[in-house]
């Protein structure tokens, strides 16, 4: 299988990024270390001039990885009907030990990917570039999750074969699996639908708070992480049930099936995005502030709070809308 194009795709796209991610960051070591925007040395000239280099190459690799997580998870779901026991894309992640894992590791560079492309979009308005250092640490420690992304996902496309009977979602989310799957599908729907919106009307009050109060950026930081959890906890326990109409139907990958109008994608899109804002909302205010973005910074920030909390409203309200047109009652 590893000739499906697809699948060459992917692994051209993670080989290519992988190994720039890291060129740049054994780059990424020479700026934290010499790094001296007030210096006019030779050496602090050179890497002003290699900068624009090695960000914009960085720029590309950062969006094809964005890319490459949804087509990871689209042709898992495509390729589901090559294995006899699936059908979906869990079918497909449990054909070896390494598919869980690959996505799980995929996941992680995403969010790495949009917080880099956020923080160097920032960085940009500086005059003095004044997020530099934080954006090659940011890229160091980037390095090693996008080789060990490349790898998990070249080993798990090594180990597909299709004679393979795999177990699919009726069988990972039953309380019978003994797994963190299987603790999630047994939340009791209603505490969770309370986790999630509660949480919702948590992080919505914190961005209130943003406008007025700048240190809340770093405890909403905070709380998107956590609502990101409650979302996806949410969704295994009430939200796929209610998008089936079965009660016991839990898998949070067949929302993602056209039979159901895709509303796997407006529910996680959203709510990834909204994560990534948030998380690089606490990442830009520095104490003391750079002079050249002292008031622009928090300016920013803020901005970036608003778009997180929007996002992770219309995620909320997708989910919603979903309960409200089910014909499924469990509550």
């Amino acid at each position: 299988m590893i000739f499906h194009t697809p699948i060459m795709a992917m692994l051209l796209a993670s080989g290519l990024s992988s190994a720039t991610i890291v060129w740049a960051a054994g780059f990424g070591i020479r700026v934290l270390r010499h790094w001296d925007i007030e210096s006019g040395s030779a050496r602090q000239l050179a890497m002003e001039r290699r900068t624009h280099l090695v960000s914009t190459a960085l720029v590309w690799m950062m969006v094809l990885e964005l890319a490459s997580l949804l087509l990871f998870v689209f042709n898992a779901d495509r390729m589901s009907v090559m294995f006899a026991g699936s059908m979906c894309a869990v079918g497909t992640l449990n054909a070896n030990p390494f598919g869980f894992p690959a996505l799980m590791m995929k996941t992680a560079v995403f969010f790495g990917a949009t917080l880099w492309l956020l923080v160097h979009r920032v960085d940009l308005k500086g005059r003095d570039y004044p997020l530099t250092r934080p954006k090659y640490g940011l890229l160091i420690a980037m390095a090693p999750l996008a080789l060990a992304a490349a790898g998990l996902q070249l080993t798990y496309f090594l180990g597909l074969h299709a004679d393979v009977i795999t177990s699919c979602c009726s069988r990972l989310f039953t309380a019978e699996a003994g797994s963190i799957e299987a603790e999630l599908a047994a939340i009791d729907p209603g505490p969770a639908l309370l986790l999630l919106f509660g949480g919702l009307a948590v992080v919505l009050g914190l961005a209130i708070l943003t406008r007025r109060f700048e240190r809340a950026v770093a405890v909403y930081a905070l709380a998107a992480a956590l609502f990101f959890v409650a979302d996806i906890a949410a969704t295994v326990s009430a939200i796929s049930p209610y998008v089936y109409e079965h009660p016991h139907h839990h898998c949070p990958f067949c929302i993602l099936k056209p039979e159901f109008s895709h509303v796997g994608y407006v529910i996680y899109l959203p709510l990834i995005a909204g994560t990534a804002f948030g998380l690089a909302a606490g990442l830009l205010p520095q104490r003391p502030p750079p002079a050249s973005m002292k008031t622009e910074l928090p300016r920013i920030a803020r901005r970036y709070v608003a778009i997180s909390a929007g996002l992770f409203a219309a995620s909320a309200l997708v989910a919603l809308v979903a309960i409200a047109r089910s014909g499924l009652v469990l509550l």
